[in-house]
């Protein structure tokens, strides 16, 4: 599939998703943002595929909103009442992307080249690691511009650093310098400009390497949904289910190797297929 605003490359049982509008500072658009949905259907359905790598192209990671495309520059319609009866149709464009993110089936690494504000940050949020350039600057900077934080970044951000540490990145809207990122669980990785890519992709070969797809999958959806529930026992019901039915596939592959002292051969095939006691809906529906 081709991109107008993206580079899609594969390699070494990886995909590597670069946003690409260096002219632009990689300034996200609706465009952009139906692309990076795509995307990452590709990868969700592609068995050579393991695990996904976002980056851009340039001396920035993505400087938000493109703001110079006139109208709505967030591409929602200005006739609907927010208030009104048509208000749950409204939807951000950030939020189909994090939302997508979230329902990956496959590990996702933010590796972070340079600037990355606005929605350049609250994508990053849902993926699984962020790698920060020592260069990188990332800024939540809505009090800044007037509007509120989008992309469910009001659900994603404080379960990430705390929620005092979001409260005073969102309210006071400041760029934030790799150490400060770092030291607040932002990144679990702070790399040179010339290794970052590498050291993504050895991220990557962790959680790929001699584990089980499909457990991969499990795990990152308990740990996302789990995050928001009410009660322990709501996790109990659900990773009960699940080790059940993981146990008599490839659980027994699992066992098998240990006691036979090898390396687990695990199906690496997925299809974007979850296990069936996660197949529903990520979000309800609200249209």
């Amino acid at each position: 599939m081709s991109y107008s605003t993206l580079k899609y490359d594969t390699a070494e049982k990886i995909a590597i998703i670069t946003l690409s509008r260096p002219e632009k500072l990689n300034a996200f658009t609706i465009e952009m943002g139906q692309e990076i949905v795509q995307a990452l259907d590709e990868a969700d359905q592609d068995d050579a595929v393991r695990a996904v790598i976002f980056t851009g192209e340039g001396p920035a990671y993505c400087a938000g909103m493109d703001l110079g495309v006139g109208g709505n520059v967030f591409g929602l319609d200005e006739s609907v009442d927010p208030l009104g009866p048509e208000a749950a149709k409204i939807r951000d464009s950030g939020g189909f992307v994090t939302l997508r993110l979230f329902r990956m089936t496959k590990p996702v690494i933010a590796a972070v080249n340079g600037a990355a504000v606005g929605i350049g940050a609250t994508m990053t949020l849902p993926m699984d690691a962020r790698i920060i350039s020592t260069k990188a600057r990332v800024g939540f900077v809505f009090s800044r511009v007037g509007i509120c934080t989008e992309a469910c970044s009001s659900w994603f951000l404080p379960r990430l650093v705390s929620m005092s540490t979001a409260l005073d990145w969102t309210m006071s809207g400041e760029i934030l310098r790799s150490d400060a990122l770092s030291n607040a669980g932002y990144a679990q990785k702070v790399s040179e400009p010339d290794s970052l890519i590498d050291d993504a992709i050895a991220l990557a070969g962790r959680f790929t390497s001699e584990t089980s797809p499909l457990s991969v999958a499990a795990n990152r959806q308990l740990l996302w949904r789990m995050s928001g529930a009410a009660h322990p026992m709501e996790a109990h019901q659900l990773d009960s289910r699940l080790m059940l039915e993981l146990s008599m596939s490839d659980g027994k592959e699992g066992v098998a190797a240990f006691n036979q002292k090898r390396s687990p051969e695990f199906p690496q095939g997925l299809n974007g297929r979850l296990p069936r006691s996660l197949e529903w809906s990520a979000e309800p529906d609200f249209r």
